[in-house]
């Protein structure tokens, strides 16, 4: 096993498994910009002590996978090893998000298009881009349960479990949100990408626990991942990697939007 020290830049939402009871797909950088993928992690099992959150440094034992996940920068982590290295990279005074922008911002690809040949190439699957325009987010209904194979399968995994507190299937969030925009790159001719931030599905909680409807829930997502977090004020960037299943599929699976720079040079152009 390799000893990683990674910074954690996405958490996807989780989702049920017959295998790993649920599973959280965690993506990071390492001290040189080097993309990780450290999966499967049960996020929800893991202590208080070691359940990092993004910006944050951590140590982890792991193994680069093998047989059925190819993708080059996929990690099997010692879920016991993890071992959390501080707080959170704060922002400075007035948003600037410099000090984790020398680190996330080391490796920024051009386009979606130049990751589908980076892919092509050399298997790349984790990515960090600025799109040229976020055109839309838009929201369609999806089915509000998880499908009953994967109850079923949940069900008699824990038959088996020795937890003191069983615990129902993370919720699912009955909606689809997808990115729609353009890049700045000549061969775009446009993208439609689904969002799987974690932090999608828990404001959609939160606000629907404090009493919102699930519709205004979701109009509230979009206003925040939309309006706000692509805004003009912001240099928004998209983390995106591909799906293990289908593994020439691109998802979004974080933003990343420090404030636009008003000094006249983006984030961008400080730390390439």
């Amino acid at each position: 096993m390799e000893t990683l020290k990674v910074l954690i830049t996405v958490k996807t939402h989780p989702i049920p498994s017959s295998k790993y009871d649920e599973l959280v797909c965690t993506a990071g950088v390492t001290p040189s910009g080097e993309f990780i993928r450290l999966y499967p992690i049960n996020f929800r099992d893991l202590p208080y002590s070691q359940q990092y959150k993004k910006y944050q440094w951590i140590e982890v034992k792991a193994d680069r996978h093998r047989g059925r996940d190819i993708r080059k920068e996929s990690y099997r982590p010692d879920s016991d090893s993890i071992r959390i290295l501080g707080d959170p990279i704060p922002t400075k005074k007035g948003g600037d998000w410099s000090d984790r922008s020398k680190y996330v911002l080391q490796n920024v690809s051009q386009s979606m298009e130049e990751l589908r040949d980076l892919q092509e190439q050399n298997k790349t699957s984790l990515g960090i881009f600025k799109p040229k325009e976020v055109l839309d987010l838009e929201i369609t209904p999806d089915e509000p349960e998880w499908k009953e194979s994967f109850r079923h399968a949940l069900a008699q995994a824990r038959l088996w479990e020795t937890r003191t507190v069983s615990r129902e299937p993370p919720r699912k969030v009955p909606y689809k949100f997808q990115y729609r925009f353009v890049c700045d790159d000549p061969r775009c001719k446009g993208h439609r990408m689904m969002i799987e931030d974690w932090e999608v599905g828990a404001l959609f909680w939160r606000l629907v626990d404090n009493g919102t409807t699930q519709e205004e829930a979701a109009s509230k997502v979009k206003a925040k991942f939309l309006t706000e977090l692509c805004g003009e004020t912001k240099e928004t960037y998209f983390f995106t990697g591909t799906i293990l299943a289908y593994p020439k599929s691109w998802v979004v699976i974080g933003v990343y939007y420090p404030k636009v720079d008003t000094a006249g040079s983006d984030q961008l152009n400080l730390f390439r």
